[in-house]
């Protein structure tokens, strides 16, 4: 699986394209979420997680796009 290139404004469109359900099937969204998955370098389901499933609340586009950015810089920090 090869890693995608995509812009945070790139991301957050397309999660709020998930969220608005502007897709023709549910492979498309099942594309769209893996796309999103390679390009942000998250594990698997984490973005998914967030949309259908969040924490305490809604999240917005934004705010999905960010909490995955910043799990994403914790998995990347040097181990102590």
């Amino acid at each position: 699986m090869s890693a995608v290139k995509m812009s945070r404004a790139e991301a957050v469109a397309l999660v709020q394209r998930i969220m608005d359900a502007d897709c023709a099937s549910d492979d498309e969204v099942a594309g769209w979420l893996d796309r999103l998955g390679r390009a942000l370098a998250c594990r698997y389901g984490h973005v998914s997680d967030l949309i259908f499933w969040p924490p305490e609340r809604d999240l917005s586009a934004d705010e999905v796009v960010d909490q995955v950015l910043a799990y994403r810089l914790v998995r990347l920090g040097p181990s102590t």
